[in-house]
């Protein structure tokens, strides 16, 4: 099957859809099958990738790529170049990774052609949560993790109490979880919070952390990806993701559920649905619930090996292999 991969972000940029998009184009290569990735990131030189990466093509290559293949897929809808198939009308699925975006209460009217273009392809959402967002029907399937890296390493000690794992920007919470741990330390409980990530927030996060007086407690040790992010998580016991937006879904929370911690999370969007039975939830934005949710863990040892102990189970659907699998077989079907 020749697979065109239209991922409008990718490698060397660093985020959600950029790792998603390898982790497909990997394991469609290794089934035997041709990928060619179409992307708008430039080139930072060095790349090396088993597939061809074609990066901003001008017209006349856009329009023979999308000839060349037998299916188009879109990581996250991107106008620019699904434009072509609307000519060509290729077998086109596109993976929606986020909230189609609405001000105000209405779409505007670059919004509403891609609420209409939805409609028009075989949609993919990545939480039920999105799915519900949407106006046509679309299989719901998660986002896949890099199981090959992020596992339970058991030579590991589990020595720290709380990690957090994001970009230090105001929508992920960190600055609720630092409220949390105030509150928790009114009533005597000083766990240890690990911050891991960087930002434009980060001055104030230490200021905060001044005013709380929790400087001993935390601990920012900048971005860690890869090998060194599983081992810094498979040494702590809770991953605490108190995100104030709704997470269209949230993979953090499933890296950090491979390398046995247990999970506190903000409830609304998808976020809880990663979770799932690894983790408890509450209200977004709400830091009293949050340490309450902390408290519970923290002193509750064997409420946090239940929760650990079902990881497996819930980790099966959001294998590398087993996703990229599932894609294939709704390609398949589009082309039967």
């Amino acid at each position: 099957m020749k697979i065109l991969l239209e991922s409008f972000a990718f490698a060397p940029s660093i985020g959600g859809i950029e790792t998603v998009s390898e982790i497909l184009a990997e394991e469609w290569i290794s089934h035997g099958h041709e990928v060619i990735v179409l992307t708008a990131t430039p080139c930072t030189g060095g790349e090396k990738y088993t597939y061809p990466v074609v990066r901003n093509p001008n017209i006349v290559a856009l329009i023979k790529l999308t000839n060349w293949c037998d299916v188009i897929f879109q990581n996250n809808l991107s106008l620019n170049l699904l434009w072509p198939n609307l000519l060509l009308r290729h077998s086109a699925v596109v993976t929606v990774q986020t909230w189609l975006g609405i001000a105000g209460g209405s779409r505007n009217l670059l919004e509403t052609i891609k609420a209409n273009l939805h409609r028009i392809c075989t949609c993919v959402s990545i939480s039920k949560a999105v799915a519900g967002h949407l106006p046509c029907p679309s299989t719901v399937l998660g986002n896949p993790y890099r199981d090959d890296i992020f596992r339970l390493r058991p030579e590991i000690k589990r020595s720290g109490d709380l990690v957090f794992v994001g970009r230090l920007v105001s929508d992920k919470g960190a600055d609720l979880l630092l409220q949390a741990l105030s509150l928790l330390k009114e009533i005597g409980i000083s766990p240890s919070l690990t911050i891991v990530g960087d930002g434009p927030e980060r001055k104030a996060l230490l200021n905060q952390c001044d005013t709380l007086e929790l400087s001993e407690q935390v601990k920012f040790v900048g971005v860690k990806r890869g090998e060194k992010l599983c081992m810094l998580l498979n040494a702590h016991k809770i991953i605490v993701v108190p995100s104030l937006w709704a997470e269209p879904f949230g993979i953090v929370a499933i890296e950090g559920i491979a390398c046995g911690c247990a999970v506190v999370g903000s409830e609304e969007g998808g976020l809880a649905e990663a979770i799932g039975p690894c983790g408890i939830t509450f209200p977004n934005g709400d830091s009293g619930a949050l340490a309450d949710c902390l408290r519970m863990l923290l002193q509750d040892s064997e409420q946090m090996l239940k929760l650990t102990a079902k990881l497996q189970e819930h980790l099966r659907k959001y294998q590398a292999q087993v996703v990229a699998q599932t894609y294939l077989e709704i390609f398949e079907s589009l082309l039967a």
